[in-house]
């Protein structure tokens, strides 16, 4: 048993984000995003095929969604993302790193 957490990390600069998974199962898996000033790539749209739980634990996002509709996200807002709902992040902070923490899971049919 080990002690994390979910504030602390080593990371300076990264031109990537860094997605890590704390917790996974067949059906679901949790992971901290941790992004600095990163966004989707032009044209670029997530598909998923599950479900998306995500809250922006530090920093702030804006999400954008393929009906236009664009939520900006702070610290302590949620969205459920349902499947194949296409979305894209088209800002994260530039002044501080956004920590998100993102449960994606699948739904019995």
């Amino acid at each position: 048993m080990e002690k994390r957490n979910i504030f602390v990390h080593n990371i300076i600069e990264s031109k990537e984000e860094v997605f890590e998974k704390i917790i996974s199962d067949k059906n679901f898996f949790v992971e901290r995003i941790i992004s600095s000033g990163q966004r989707s790539a032009e044209g670029f749209w997530y598909n998923q095929e599950q479900s998306e739980w995500v809250i922006v634990l530090q920093g702030n996002a804006k999400i954008e969604f393929e009906d236009d509709v664009i939520l900006e996200l702070n610290v302590g807002d949620y969205v459920l993302i349902p499947p194949h709902k296409k979305h894209r992040v088209i800002e994260t902070s530039q002044i501080e790193k956004t920590i998100w923490l993102a449960i994606h899971y699948f739904t019995d049919k």
